[in-house]
């Protein structure tokens, strides 16, 4: 048993690593527990594709992006926002730059050289890493962990629970630690699947179109527009497209395609008018642009399809049935957690004096495009910070609670 451990981070993700940082600024000795073999292991997913840090555009509207959680993370992200973000990677010898959709990455697009400098330097501010430690809730007399040496009991002054949110749990975020701390009395919203894909029942004719993209369609849900990039699965939709529309759908709005945005009704119906007599339908819908995939969406949702005009409505509206979101696990991100009130201005639980949360435990959601990494950058910083600040001594853990593991 160590008695006594100054700071502890739980979680090596990009929220536990920005807090165990701020903790180290301070003076604090700290030691990060990482229940995997490796720190950071949905991060360095994240990047295979071209790490989005950020957003460049203006404060007000990014933080507008997180909806009904903008009042409360507003003063973090005005402490850490955008200037910040790039500045920090700068400073870790990983140069950014800014997209034509003013996402930000690294030039290097990948997220492993930016941890690894990352890692360089926090173990230079003397932070020590433990892989392999799985908390396992609250007991004797402090913070409970599975070990590869065994069970091992810490009492740090001060935690920082970073533990992640509900999906992609083989890297980590299992959300396991949900009936620990609600056991505890933390209020935590209910889990939701958010920037997600949906499920679509297709037809056998479908299965040659899997894996194709469908581009410069836009997507319509409820009173959100979105154009983008979408991917026809075995599964149903997926990709950036259907992510940005994703709230909308799982709140119940109906799907619809315009797969000719760019185009009026009335113009595509004088483009069809003007096809060749004994022409093919699906010679006259790729003159008027529409890729095999987009042309195989009409013929699944739509026949037998309509002639002029009416066509034209339905290639400006193509409604498109739905199983609704794929599972959880598999969601990008998650809605819910622990909830607003649950914490102070300096995300410390009201419940647990000592023990701080940030990142994807906190009840917030955003869309994709470097939304997420800077809330988990901006909310681990703004708890290790508070948490440094807290006095000394002993955190008040909790007894144990018959019937809570």
């Amino acid at each position: 048993m160590i008695p006594h451990c100054d700071a502890l981070v739980i979680g090596a993700g990009p929220a536990g690593l920005m807090a165990a940082e701020e903790l180290a600024h301070a003076g604090r000795r700290v030691l990060i527990a990482e229940a995997k073999p490796s720190p950071a292991r949905k991060f360095l997913m994240a990047g295979k594709s071209g790490l989005n840090l950020t957003q460049d555009e203006p404060l007000t509207a990014l933080t507008a992006e997180y909806r009904e959680a903008a009042p409360w993370l507003a003063p973090m992200l005005a402490a850490f926002g955008p200037d910040q973000v790039r500045d920090w990677a700068r400073g870790l010898g990983q140069e950014v730059f800014t997209g034509s959709s003013r996402r930000v990455f690294p030039v290097a697009m990948k997220a492993s050289p930016l941890l690894r400098a990352w890692l360089r330097r926090l173990d230079g501010m003397g932070v020590q890493m433990r892989s392999r430690w799985r908390w396992t809730g609250f007991g004797d007399g402090g913070l409970t962990f599975e070990v590869p040496e065994g069970p091992q009991v810490l009492c740090p002054a001060v935690t920082v629970l970073a533990l992640g949110g509900a999906s992609w749990a083989r890297l980590g975020s299992d959300a396991a630690w949900v009936p620990w701390l609600a056991g505890q009395g933390v209020a935590i919203a209910p889990w939701q699947p958010a920037n997600m894909g949906f499920r679509v029942q297709w037809s056998a004719h479908m299965a040659r179109h899997f894996g194709a993209p469908v581009k410069g369609a836009a997507l319509c849900a409820g009173s959100q527009r979105s154009r983008g990039e979408f991917v026809i699965s075995d599964r149903g939709l997926e990709g950036g497209g259907i992510y940005a529309v994703s709230r909308a759908l799982r709140d119940g709005a109906p799907l619809t395609l315009d797969l000719l945005p760019d185009l009026s009704a009335g113009q595509i119906t004088l483009r069809l008018t003007r096809a060749r007599p004994g022409e093919t339908l699906g010679n006259r819908l790729r003159k008027l642009g529409l890729s095999p995939a987009a042309t195989a969406l009409v013929q699944e949702f739509a026949r037998p399809l309509p002639e002029g005009a009416a066509l034209a409505a339905l290639l400006k509206a193509l409604p498109v049935p739905h199983g609704g979101p794929r599972p959880l696990d598999e969601a990008i991100s998650v809605a819910g957690g622990i909830r607003a009130g649950a914490l102070t201005q300096g995300l410390e639980l009201r419940a647990l004096p000592g023990i701080f949360a940030c990142g994807e435990m906190l009840d917030w959601e955003a869309p994709t495009g470097g939304y997420l990494l800077t809330a988990c950058f901006a909310t681990g910083r703004w708890a290790g910070r508070a948490a440094a600040a807290k006095p000394s001594g002993l955190s008040a853990f909790p007894d144990p609670v018959p019937g809570v593991p």
